[in-house]
């Protein structure tokens, strides 16, 4: 199935994901504490856990920080409470925008959120307003060049549920969130190494922005993205140039 050019865009995201690694080890060991604390520190049975824990091994986050986030979440350090909340809205152009946070202060945050909204030109929306432009999956993104008909097969085989293809030649495979791991670490095997894995909540369409639109969206971006509580952005924006 052919989309619109997207390898530049997932290059861009991961630069930006590298600029932020500071951040990122305080974003991920809060995942960390709350995967812990939902469904206990035993890796081998918590998915969610584990996906935390491969995040931050993949950011160089030390060992006993990853230990000590985990005993945070299954009671045997004193941590802080974090709950999850998503906040929904719109940017640029009418484009969707998923926010989701882990806070122990969900007045403080709803407040930061609702200001960059509407500093930046979008708007806060209530909770569902755009939630079903979204697909929660685990996304793979693999680098052009690849065979597609071998990567299909073996996406098929790990239990895939779609693979893509982009008009650059890039290629998504899709995965329920349940099967990210197994689908991740069985292509792996088969010798295709994804650029980028996620679990994640996946545009089901696309609205392109270019030019002052696109700048003033990834300034929208930028800032929810640079709010603390913050774990992580979605949007239907394609961000052109």
């Amino acid at each position: 199935m052919a989309g619109h050019s997207k390898w530049a865009n997932i290059q861009h995201r991961k630069g930006r994901q590298d600029e932020r690694r500071g951040a990122a080890f305080s974003r991920v060991a809060r995942e960390i504490i709350v995967a812990a604390k939902m469904g206990g520190g035993d890796l081998a049975f918590n998915p969610r856990l584990r996906l935390a824990v491969d995040k931050a091994k993949a950011q160089n986050m030390p060992k006993d920080k990853i230990e000590n986030a985990i005993k945070k979440g299954t009671g045997e350090l004193e941590g802080v409470d974090y709950v999850e909340v998503r906040y929904e809205g719109y940017g640029i152009g009418g484009a969707a925008v998923m926010v989701d946070c882990l806070t122990d202060n969900k007045t403080r945050t709803v407040a930061e959120v609702r200001h960059v909204f509407s500093k930046h030109g979008g708007n806060l929306g209530t909770d569902g307003c755009v939630a079903f432009q979204f697909r929660h999956c685990g996304q793979l993104v693999f680098a052009p060049g690849m065979d597609e008909a071998l990567l299909m097969d073996a996406a098929i085989e790990a239990g895939a549920e779609d693979v893509l293809s982009s008009e650059d030649g890039c290629f998504e495979v899709l995965t329920s969130p349940g099967d990210f791991i197994g689908v991740k670490e069985a292509l792996a095997a088969a010798g295709f190494q994804a650029e980028l894995g996620e679990v994640t909540m996946r545009p089901e369409s696309e609205a392109e922005l270019a030019g002052e639109e696109a700048a003033k969206m990834q300034k929208l971006l930028d800032a929810l993205e640079s709010l603390d509580d913050v774990q992580a952005v979605y949007t239907t924006a394609f961000l052109e140039g």
